[in-house]
């Protein structure tokens, strides 16, 4: 009872305001509205609900042990983040060249785990972002932190719904081509920067 009480006491307003702020710009559930379109376009039945929730479950396992599996499997979080950073590159191909990489293999929500919950939303660069802060701020807050930011996921994917049905194809397309490149960009700054560090 008493490890429960100093737990939520170790909650702090700032700590939570700040690593949100850190957080949801990593997470980026606006940057990837494209990609949520493009899957729902190939016929994958989004959940937006499923989404958030295997989301939160994997970046709280991840807060709590992520750096404990990686050392169990003798992997740094450097090459994490490039294997990452390789899906979301030929995810980019996918938006930008009209190609099929990802094949819908036709499992009932699918699409959302793989690759919305993992490796979008809770993907190399939120596990690296958690690792990095998790000195500098309570557990606490930061599971604060990372509800609001799937609360904020949530929102942002009900609305994508939206887009979809008002929006026109000629407009959508034109958004997918758009942030293609920009998705192809973070993927190539997420691959380059790792491999960066792991060379010096």
């Amino acid at each position: 009872m008493e490890s429960i009480q100093n737990f939520f006491g170790s909650i702090d307003f700032w700590q939570v305001v700040s690593s949100f702020i850190f957080l949801i710009a990593i997470i980026d559930p606006f940057g990837n509205i494209p990609i949520t379109i493009s899957l729902e376009q190939k016929g994958v039945k989004i959940k937006p609900m499923r989404v958030c929730l295997a989301s939160l479950i994997i970046l709280m396992a991840f807060l709590f042990l992520g750096e404990w599996i990686l050392k169990l499997f003798g992997v740094q979080i450097e090459y994490f983040a490039i294997a990452g950073g390789f899906v979301i590159f030929l995810m980019a191909l996918e938006m930008i060249l009209d190609v099929t990489i990802f094949q819908n293999a036709n499992l009932d929500g699918s699409g959302s785990i793989v690759p919305l919950a993992f490796p979008m939303y809770a993907g190399p660069g939120a596990f690296t972002a958690l690792l990095a802060i998790t000195a500098e701020y309570s557990i606490a807050s930061l599971c604060v932190s990372l509800i609001l930011c799937i609360v904020v996921l949530y929102l942002v994917l009900i609305g994508t719904n939206w887009l979809t049905k008002y929006l026109g194809q000629t407009s959508l397309y034109i958004i997918r081509k758009f942030f293609g490149i920009i998705v192809l960009a973070i993927a190539c700054k997420l691959m380059f920067g790792n491999m960066a560090a792991i060379f010096n």
